[in-house]
């Protein structure tokens, strides 16, 4: 592949390829080595839901406010892997009428939109919601393409000289004098194994940065919590409907194509790759989304897939001489917090805030490594954007998809 780069990234979920074209923007070379498919982790098996800040605006509005900033980014940059179908937060009579108000007031104090509707309104997008629906705020939900997404931040990094290998398993960090200097990879359908040599690593491997950190030795604490989604044969939903009440099991909604996507429970688990998966997880999912849109208990169900969320386990005093930039996401900076320079990690956060999580890495990386060059990737439009078929020849080389995605019909179906 490459025996010598500026930078080594280890993952090619949206994370790793952000980290990748931010620091290309920046003038460094980068080379991102993954270990399956772009996006075959969390990135390819979420629900597709450009997060407006809305559900997290009562117990996390610094998530929230860090939420709603993204999703104006992304419409921008990203324009081509978002629909823009809106969403509804809406109160059922079983629902703590108090928490609705709630809702509503967080979300204005953190920036974001949320003007009270009809439900007769919400009907319009939602023909068959529940007659239980008693109150309802529109709220700027998208739907987001997590592969085109991926595939847009990695072919901005070979823009600008980086490179992306998939298939390509890191067996072993290379140290040396105390410092990481590199990765051993082992790349399918080669024989043996090869050595890149960095300036600097970045760990951006999601629920598996505990094993890549102990390569280096050092001590990354996971706690990675698996989420179902329930794809069902629904098309009479054009907006992402919320449930008016604390984050639950199956209070969520997304439409895709002709499907939607319920999601979504959360329960940890020992190992990101082998975890039980319980038809009893998705009858739940279906059982709960029912509530809202009744004719979901009916409706065939499609497929199921399962996601881990890759959340940092570590002590307050981790995150600290970690520098935690937000309460959803964590940087780790291995010089500081273990004296093993050379590396940084990168846990926690969501799709929706990927570009900010890249934008602190490429900070911590270009201080140590003496770079001043600033973040562009605020304003510079993601390839595809304004020329479709800069995109065609990747989507079909990085494929095929993560069986959770489907494209939108402007990137890739014409």
């Amino acid at each position: 592949m490459v025996g010598k780069t500026d930078v080594l990234i280890i993952g090619g979920g949206i994370t790793g390829t952000g980290v990748a074209r931010d620091l290309g923007l920046r003038g460094l070379e980068t080379v991102v080595v993954e270990r399956g498919r772009l996006a075959d982790g969390a990135t390819g098996n979420m629900h597709g839901l450009l997060h407006s800040g809305a559900r997290y605006a009562v117990a996390d509005p610094e998530s929230a406010a860090d939420c709603i900033e993204e999703n104006r980014i992304l419409r921008d940059v990203a324009s081509h892997c978002v629909d823009e179908t809106g969403g509804y937060l809406v109160q059922l009579s079983a629902d703590d009428e108090s928490y609705f108000e709630r809702a509503r007031r967080s979300c204005l104090d953190c920036g974001i939109d949320a003007e009270p509707v009809a439900v007769e309104a919400v009907r319009d997008d939602c023909p068959r919601l529940s007659p239980e629906a008693e109150r309802a705020f529109r709220v700027p939900d998208a739907v987001v393409h997590p592969f085109p997404l991926t595939v847009a931040n990695a072919v901005g990094a070979r823009e600008r000289g980086g490179t992306i290998g998939t298939h390509a398993e890191v067996v072993d960090v290379l140290v040396e004098d105390g410092a990481v200097v590199g990765a051993e990879v082992r790349h399918r359908e080669a024989s043996g194994t090869e050595e890149i040599r960095a300036d600097h690593v970045v760990n951006a491997t999601g629920a598996w940065a505990e094993s890549v950190g102990a390569m280096a030795g050092v001590e990354i604490p996971m706690r990675p919590s698996k989420g179902v989604m329930v794809v069902v044969d629904y098309p009479a939903l054009d907006a992402v409907l919320n449930r008016g009440r604390p984050a639950s099991d199956g209070d969520i909604v997304v439409p895709h194509e002709r499907t939607v996507v319920l999601g979504t429970t959360s329960a940890e688990v020992e190992d990101p790759d082998d975890y039980p998966k319980t038809e009893r997880e998705t009858d739940r999912m279906v059982e709960a989304a029912s509530e809202m849109i009744p004719d979901v208990a009916t409706a065939r169900v499609v497929r199921s897939y399962w996601g881990v969320r890759p959340l940092f386990g570590g002590t307050d005093a981790d995150i600290e001489d970690g520098r935690s930039l937000t309460r959803d996401f964590t940087l780790l900076d291995h010089e500081e917090r273990d004296d093993r320079p050379g590396m940084t990690t990168i846990v926690g956060g969501k799709l929706t805030t990927y570009r900010q999580m890249a934008e602190a890495v490429a900070d911590r990386v270009c201080s140590a490594l003496g770079v001043t060059e600033p973040c562009r990737t605020a304003t510079e439009p993601l390839p595809g954007r304004d020329d479709p078929d800069a995109l065609r020849g990747a989507l079909d080389e990085f494929g095929p998809l993560p069986p959770a995605e489907e494209l939108p019909s402007d990137v890739l179906r014409e």
